[in-house]
Formats: structure tokens, sequence, C-alpha cells
């Protein structure tokens, strides 16, 4: 099922750990009706702009998968609204900037991102049109939290 013109439920459901487990990690109608928004509003933007293919290496995760891996169960990931992303060959800071100037997002945060190695840590970026976005962008270096 293709939810915007360059990505498809199964990208943005894919888990190694999720297979490993033996976890099912469909989503819900709601949780799928989050990923279009959050595909139409921050990926597809970022693919258009840099024009380089990419796969998330994160977006939806069922809260037994998101326990899996220790994340927090009030994770946007959990609702479909989260996504974690890369760009092959380019600068994450760049990117994790380019989408703190140009999209609508609730949470933007540039994870475990090194200065010296442009490639990195990650993207994380949420969309939530259910409340007000908060335009929050930090950097996360694993211990500490700066302003992007």
């Amino acid at each position: 099922m293709r939810l915007s013109e360059h990505f498809s439920l199964r990208e943005l459901t894919k888990s190694a750990t999720a297979i490993r487990k033996g976890i099912d990690n469909t989503p819900s109608d709601e949780a799928v009706e989050n990923l279009v928004l959050l595909c139409n509003e921050i990926l597809e933007p970022v693919r258009e702009h840099y024009g380089v293919p990419f796969a998330p290496s994160s977006g939806f995760r069922c809260l037994e998968l998101n326990r899996a891996i220790g994340s927090s169960d009030r994770s946007q990931h959990v609702q479909g609204k989260a996504v974690d992303f890369e760009i092959p060959g380019i600068d994450n800071k760049h990117v994790a900037l380019w989408v703190k100037e140009n999209c609508d997002f609730d949470q933007l945060i540039l994870e475990f991102y090194k200065e010296e190695d442009p490639m990195s840590g990650w993207v994380h970026c949420s969309y939530d049109i259910d409340k007000d976005h908060r335009k929050s962008a930090r950097i996360f270096d694993g211990t500490n939290w700066t302003a992007l």
C-alpha cells in the first residue's frame, strides 16, 4: 500500500526487531492515516528537496515493538506520528535544519549526531494534526539536549 508518492506502508512498518521477535507490527487504521500525513508533510518535501531516494529507518512501532527496543510508551512512533530517517550522502544536521526551516512539524530531533562525522546519527521528526505543533527542534547526543 502506498502512503504517498515515494513511501509505502511496508517501509514505514518494517522492523528487524519485530521480525526477529515475532511481533506483529500492523498499524491500526488511525495509525495508517497518521503515517499518510507524516509522509506528505515531512518525508515527501524532504525527498523532493534533496532528490535522493531514501527509506525511513523507523516509522510506526506497535506498543510491543516499542517496548522491545526500550522506547517510551509515550513515543509518537506508537501512533504513526513519528519517523526516523537519514538521506544517503547528505549531512544529517543539514537535513534537520532544512526540515526546521521548511516543514510544519511537532518535534524534530537530531539524534546522536557528531559534528566531526556528518553522517552520524539520524533525524527524528513527528507530525501531529491533533494539536498545535510545538515546533520543538533539538539535538540529543545520548546524554544532553541542546537547541537545534
